[in-house]
């Protein structure tokens, strides 16, 4: 068959229309969970939009994001904290989302106008069960006392997961509560701050110190381990939820916005009221054994169960970004390094 220059024409041009047609996504993600392929997998199912994914840490995305410009075929940024759901607010990537959905899916203390939070976990007190008390260690404030001289261990003070805590302190007690409070946390040091949570849980049990902090999924991960050495070393650790009887204890978030820039922004936005729907929460919080944003979802997780229930801080978490800089000049001036 021969074609004529024109209806070669007209067979390109409805190449590129049904090309443009075609729906998508484009992911920028720095989640790196398995469970995450059926949480993908199913918004596909249900929609018909392809998920084209990039994957990388979070500082590495959002340059990436910046340097695109207007010319980024980023549609939404997935990432954990809310530290780093501020920063690309910050950095004027996100662009506010109306949407019905979120507002009545997630509680207004877990959202902004333009990134949304998905799922939560806490941060709390790990113990060495043969050197420290649990009623030494009730509150965040009990990290500082001289007491534990010698006892505290922690990761870097410069790390998301410690300035979103330290942010929340200064939110209900003020910077000069927080400067004190940091000042005497590095005073009870058993060692220079290292390592990641994992590391101060096995820190504890090893007895290398006796007190640390760690993210909830972080003791999940341990405590539902096939692994006997695991095994044996939770049995030595006990996990105290801070200030139950004040403000609550410390969480933080994963979360998720539409970029400025999105080509597909109605595919952008279904996508993230997808994910408040009842079946992406459990697929998005149980992956990393966290808690649903969405309060009547429901996971069957045994690890999170066997830590019992908690009253969480409402503090909201656009507080946890507005004060993240001030906690890094609060840690650096502390010595918590």
């Amino acid at each position: 068959m021969k074609f004529t220059p024109v209806f070669a024409a007209a067979l390109v041009a409805l190449a590129g229309s049904a090309l443009a047609e075609e729906k998508v996504l484009n992911l920028y993600s720095a989640r790196h969970y398995q469970t995450d392929e059926a949480l993908y997998a199913n918004f596909t199912k249900q929609t018909g939009i392809r998920i084209n994914r990039i994957e990388g840490k979070e500082d590495e995305l959002l340059e990436r994001i910046r340097n695109e410009g207007a010319n980024s075929p980023a549609d939404v940024f997935v990432t954990v904290d809310a530290a780093r759901l501020a920063k690309a607010h910050e950095l004027g990537l996100f662009a506010p989302v109306a949407s019905k959905v979120l507002e009545s899916r997630l509680p207004a203390h877990l959202r902004t106008d333009d990134w949304f939070s998905f799922s939560t976990r806490a941060r709390v007190i790990v113990y060495n069960k043969a050197a420290v008390k649990a009623e030494d260690v009730q509150n965040y404030d009990d990290l500082a006392n001289p007491r534990l001289k010698g006892k505290v261990c922690s990761r870097s003070g410069s790390h998301p997961y410690n300035l979103s805590l330290l942010a929340s302190i200064i939110a209900h007690q003020g910077e000069a509560k927080a400067e004190e409070w940091a000042r005497g946390v590095v005073a009870n040091f058993a060692r220079a701050p290292k390592g990641g949570d994992t590391d101060q849980i096995k820190s504890v049990a090893a007895g290398e110190c006796q007190v640390a902090v760690s993210n909830t999924y972080y003791v999940a991960r341990l405590l539902r381990s096939d692994k006997p050495e695991e095994k044996k070393l939770m049995e030595k650790v006990g996990v105290v939820w801070p200030n139950q009887g004040t403000t609550g204890t410390h969480i933080n978030v994963s979360g998720a916005g539409m970029l400025k820039t999105a080509p597909n922004k109605a595919a952008a936005q279904k996508f993230l009221e997808y994910l408040a729907s009842d079946d992406a929460q459990r697929y998005f919080a149980d992956g990393n054994n966290e808690w649903p944003a969405v309060a009547s979802v429901k996971v069957a997780n045994p690890a999170l169960d066997a830590l019992g229930k908690f009253k969480a801080d409402q503090l909201p978490v656009k507080n946890l970004a507005m004060y993240q800089a001030k906690a890094q000049i609060i840690y650096d001036r502390a010595g918590y390094k």
